[in-house]
């Protein structure tokens, strides 16, 4: 399994010399024949870094979006896609992004919602609504609910891996329903993690939640501040991925 990040907060070593960099998630992933996009970052930039990086986009099988935030959607509505491209989306998404981003969605790809656990392909599913069940994790941003945040999870020979937008609903909390909905243990766990030291609970519940899990890859980014990080790295020794960086997973 190979993980590019073509969009991240900052340029990583390997593409600082090639790749820019915006407030943003967008990760181009390669499994079992499949490729996938997941995110797209704020605007085309993930489509520079991907031709830079030697990445046809136009080989991709399916586009997802973890959620309709602009620093994971936005990136969309500058696309070069032949029409008909499929898009899994949790069907809100649609209702809270402006009406003129929703219309050119639903005009140029073909929408596959889903509120529930979707085994788009053999192994690979998008997971749909997760459940709050952690008491640490507020499973919300500001006062939305935020029920159209999701991931993606791949059963592997070693575990499930999990690929996060920006985990409004809990890192724990999505990573608790990729095990049951796959019915592994943790292998491989990247993406945005939403911690901040300005919300001490989430971050001890998580690191503890980890301390018992023991995922044999653990990479927050984007949104996880840098104290966070520290903390991660301290305990973890977790190195940051960033914009241009290729994370090869054995599966």
């Amino acid at each position: 399994m190979k993980i590019t990040i073509l969009v991240e907060n900052q340029s990583g070593h390997a593409g600082a010399k090639v790749c820019l960099a915006e407030w943003g998630f967008s990760a181009y992933v390669q499994i079992k024949n499949i490729n996938i996009l997941f995110d797209t970052g704020h605007t085309g930039i993930y489509k520079q870094n991907a031709k830079k990086l030697d990445i046809d986009l136009n080989e991709i099988d399916y586009i997802i979006l973890s959620h309709h935030h602009w620093d994971h959607a936005g990136g969309l509505q500058h696309h070069d896609f032949k029409k008909g491209k499929k898009l899994i989306i949790h069907p809100e998404i649609l209702d809270k992004l402006p009406q003129d981003e929703s219309q050119k969605l639903q005009s140029d790809f073909k929408i596959v919602p889903s509120k529930k656990p979707l085994e788009f392909s053999n192994g690979i599913y998008y997971l749909g609504e997760i459940p709050r069940n952690n008491t640490f994790e507020k499973g919300m941003y500001k006062n939305d609910l935020m029920l159209d945040d999701s991931a993606i999870a791949v059963k592997s020979s070693k575990g499930v891996i999990v690929i996060t937008g920006c985990s409004h609903a809990g890192i724990s909390n999505i990573c608790d329903y990729a095990k049951n909905v796959t019915g592994q243990n943790l292998y491989a766990v990247i993406g945005g993690f939403h911690l901040f030291q300005n919300d001490q609970e989430a971050v001890k519940g998580t690191i503890d939640y980890f301390k018992k899990e023991k995922p044999k890859y653990l990479y927050p980014m984007h949104c996880v501040d840098f104290p966070t990080l520290v903390k991660f790295h301290t305990i973890f020794g977790i190195e940051k991925l960033s914009t241009g960086d290729v994370l090869e997973i054995d599966v």
